[in-house]
């Protein structure tokens, strides 16, 4: 029986202990709260003290307060604060022999009592995804990306990703974070999807109301992008000065600018580099030849595969990087031709933004190691720029977990205290 198909029985037990609208039952009546991504190194007393007490916790207040610059007095007011709402919690145990009074005793985030759902839509699998409020992934699982109109197959989705919750039943969740392609409107979480059909698909009410959840809904390179900039496990000690450029490939392409700590999102919608010319010969849903998304994308390599009789049809992307990992000279000549596609365009894009770093997310890179040489040989040779590196995520084949997850935290990071009483409401 597929996760799809699993009976939703487990209420959404709410902050104050009783229960609310079952997992995936969703009433057009129903009062959703859509909070659009806040995708940034908050800098308020409350998010500087769960930020450090979540990446070296257990933490005493006067390491706090040296790692956050914020006064003794300030971090005790925040810590309160952050104890009453729950968010933390004391470890008395760890307080060192002789040490007299509270403010001497270590605290950390109170991390088992709740959890957040990710969920990443993506134009063949869709996943889902449990965290804990540290950004630790708890469980995740895939299923195929349902087919049909938006709402039936949004309703399809939620029932997985609450049945899939559901396991966690002695943990309150807290939050429903929605990534996926497409042109994202995060205050009111409707979405146009053309790969996917979709157009004005209420995917926040849908999903938030469905899981009686506050729901953000984040274009999926964006969320890619503030998980290396929220979720890496160096974020508190790392500058977030500067610029990052971060490219994804995988079933599409895409891109996202990091600012001073903050992914920036255009209030229209992301931009798109799908079309991006590439020389190629490939044929184009958009009827022309050689745009980047028809040349690199998982379907493309596969169905030159299959022309060129490596693959039989009906083959998967797994199937390829297999025969180039085996010997297949053709398929090393894809996937090396992909490669060097990918390469020129992140040079010319690097060119053309100028930022201080440019980050590779996607499987198109982490699948498949051996063309990564080729992507950084092709980014040299292309970009007019002085030399610079470029950098693989550190989350390999789990981006899309990782972009979902930081999606469902973004809020509860960028002001903990307001989103926990919106939680609570």
């Amino acid at each position: 029986m597929s996760l799809a198909t699993l009976p939703i029985s487990s209420p959404i037990t709410d902050l104050r202990g009783s229960h609310s609208a079952s997992y995936g039952r969703f009433s057009p009546r129903s009062r959703v709260q859509v909070v659009a991504p806040d995708l940034r190194i908050a800098e308020i007393p409350a998010a500087s003290v769960l930020r450090v007490a979540s990446v070296e916790g257990p933490i005493s207040r006067d390491t706090a307060a040296r790692a956050t610059g914020l006064s003794i007095a300030t971090v005790n007011r925040q810590v309160s604060a952050l104890l009453g709402a729950g968010l933390l919690r004391e470890r008395a145990d760890l307080t060192a022999a002789g040490a007299i009074g509270r403010p001497r005793v270590p605290f950390e985030v109170n991390h088992e009592p709740y959890a957040t759902i990710g969920i990443h839509i993506g134009a063949l699998v869709t996943g889902i995804v449990v965290s804990d409020l540290r950004g630790r992934i708890l469980g995740a699982v895939e299923i195929p990306t349902p087919g049909g109109p938006a709402p039936e197959a949004l309703a399809m989705i939620t029932r997985s990703a609450g049945s899939f919750a559901a396991r966690w039943h002695r943990r309150t969740p807290l939050w429903v974070g929605v990534a996926l392609g497409g042109r994202v409107d995060g205050s009111t979480g409707i979405v146009d999807h053309p790969r996917l059909g979709w157009e004005n698909a209420a995917v926040g009410p849908i999903v938030g109301g469905g899981l009686g959840l506050p729901v953000s809904v984040s274009g999926h390179v964006e969320a890619m992008a503030g998980s290396e900039l929220l979720l890496t496990p160096a974020r508190a000690g790392t500058s977030a000065e500067g610029t990052s450029l971060y490219f994804y490939a995988r079933e599409t392409a895409g891109i996202a600018l990091t600012i001073d700590g903050r992914v920036h999102t255009p209030s229209t919608g992301p931009g798109s580099i799908a079309h991006l010319p590439t020389g190629s010969n490939a044929r184009c849903e958009c009827g022309n030849r050689g745009c980047l998304e028809a040349t690199v994308s998982d379907r493309a390599v596969v169905a030159a595969a299959v022309e060129r009789g490596v693959l039989e049809p009906g083959s998967s992307t797994s199937a390829l990087y297999q025969a180039g990992h085996d010997g297949s000279a053709t398929a090393r000549e894809i996937l090396v031709e992909r490669a060097q596609v990918l390469g020129r365009t992140i040079g010319l894009l690097r060119d053309l933004f100028n930022p201080d770093r440019v980050v590779l997310g996607g499987q198109a890179f982490t699948a498949y190691p051996a063309g990564v040489p080729h992507v950084s040989e092709a980014f040299g040779r292309t970009s007019t720029l002085p030399r610079k590196d470029i950098g693989i995520s550190g989350f390999g084949n789990k981006v899309q977990v990782f972009a979902a997850a930081v999606v469902s935290l973004s809020s509860i990071y960028a002001d903990p205290l307001a989103s926990m009483r919106r939680a609570a409401a």
